[in-house]
């Protein structure tokens, strides 16, 4: 029987049993008794967990192939955010990990929403217990596709392209895979970046240790030192146990901080102190225990303009770009479309197992025209969904939800960010050059009006 607030495995040995590692996350004792109860019967290895915050610790020491997790932890708090919060970090940590979510019926939306985030299937509490067999059966066929097709992949396995701008970021990336040395990665939402940091991590001496991913533009302020720098029993309320953050967990690794130019200005000193003396302190310990990470961070913010607006710390700044790297968007990588394109159609081909598929030629037009305003991301979510829907080997332009896509959107574009830059012009020598009064009048806050500045090269 699991206790709360620890975790428990079982494995009973049957050859009726499926092969594989399943954890149950839930803060109920009652639910974990009765999952494990249900599938100890048809898995070989059955964990629980009642506190959410130790899953990555756990998936880190155990090969897990589907996890069953509730989306509330708190009392009071029944949004599904939590939950939300936790597949992003589970998803990034353990992409093989199948997750499957466990709601309430009147909770539906929030997983669906889940779904949307790599989710493979929600079930609704109270369940169905042949439902619920059904349903890890195929989370854990689905678990094994994903690893089979890992592991016939080259290590480290990603699209560059021709273009100057990006074969120069990757050069740089070469040389500064073999150091230890900091690196901060720039660009525009969907550019990339993670892909990046985790091709630093396997070109550099330490690709056979973790690579732990923070999304720290997702973390609530509430938990960013727990969930960094871990905790000692009894630090707050729900401290049940001597918990590692995740420095800890990036130990002898890298530690890909993202969308670090969300960090709030009172916690960017914390970080600092860690960056800098490369020491974690558990929150409710007072010795400091030391760290081998290497740190790379990302965001698609500009950091300068942040820190001349005092947003963020210029000491921080200096301290995490030993070595800067700017990924461009597609729009200045139009010569590498088609070929981006053809690789993440063969990735999506191989995901869904089907028969060879090709582009029309108006399709592939129509993707040299796009704008991608949402770059790689935009284009790998528009070719998943075309090769789902295709049903005859060939990938229209309807299928890829591009046929109202017109020649002039790029013009459009550009006539849009003329508009901008003129209201701000005006609205600057309104105000005399009060950054203060200009935000206001805009709507904008300080730092967005910093950047929208540079951007337009306004002084």
């Amino acid at each position: 029987m699991s206790v709360f607030g620890q975790c428990s495995s079982e494995t009973v040995h049957s050859m009726r049993k499926t092969q594989a590692g399943i954890l149950v996350i839930d803060d109920k004792e009652d639910i974990l008794f009765a999952a494990k109860m249900v599938l100890k019967k048809h898995f070989e290895e059955i964990h629980t967990l009642a506190d959410p915050k130790k899953a990555l610790a756990l998936l880190s020491e155990n090969r897990i192939d589907v996890l069953l997790m509730d989306m509330n932890y708190r009392i009071g708090f029944e949004d599904g955010r939590e939950g939300i919060y936790l597949l992003k970090e589970i998803k990034a940590f353990s992409p093989n990990t199948v997750v499957i979510l466990m709601t309430a019926f009147g909770k539906v939306e929030t997983a669906v929403e889940g779904l949307k985030l790599g989710a493979f299937d929600y079930i609704l509490k109270p369940w169905d217990n042949d439902k619920l067999i059904a349903t890890v059966k195929q989370a854990v066929a689905e678990s094994r596709r994903e690893r089979k097709q890992e592991q016939a992949k080259p290590k480290g396995s990603v699209f560059i392209g021709e273009s100057p701008s990006i074969k120069r970021a990757y050069s740089l990336a070469e040389k500064v895979a073999a150091t230890d040395a900091n690196v901060l990665i720039l660009g525009e939402n969907g550019t990339g970046k993670s892909a990046m940091a985790r091709y630093i991590h396997h070109k550099s001496q330490r690709a056979a240790q973790p690579f732990i991913h923070v999304d720290l533009g997702a973390l609530n302020e509430n938990i960013f030192e727990s969930e960094l720098f871990g905790y000692a029993r009894g630090a707050f309320t729900d401290a049940k146990a001597d918990t590692p953050g995740r420095f800890e967990l990036a130990d002898k690794g890298t530690i890909f901080l993202d969308e670090i130019g969300n960090v709030p200005l009172y916690l960017q000193s914390k970080l600092l102190q860690v960056i800098q003396n490369k020491q974690v302190t558990r929150l409710g310990e007072a010795k400091a225990r030391p760290v081998d990470v290497r740190i790379i961070t990302a965001t698609n913010a500009s950091l300068k303009a942040l820190t001349a607006a005092r947003e963020f710390r210029e000491d921080l700044y200096y301290r995490i770009n030993t070595m800067e790297i700017l990924l461009p968007p597609l729009r200045e990588r139009r010569e590498d479309l088609p070929a981006l394109a053809q690789f993440l159609l063969d990735a999506m081909t191989g995901k869904y197992e089907r028969d060879t598929l090709a582009f029309a030629p108006d399709a592939l037009n129509q993707i040299e025209k796009h704008a991608w305003n949402g770059n790689i991301r935009e284009m790998e979510n528009r070719i998943e969904r075309a090769v789902i829907l295709s049903d005859n080997g060939i990938i229209n332009v309807s299928d890829l939800d591009l046929d109202v896509i017109i020649e002039t959107e790029v013009l459009k574009d550009t006539q849009l960010s003329n508009m901008e830059k003129t209201a701000i012009e005006r609205a600057l020598q309104k105000h005399g050059s009060n950054i203060s009064k200009t935000a206001e009048e805009l709507g904008l806050s300080r730092a967005a009006l910093y950047r929208r500045m540079e951007k337009y090269d306004l002084k």
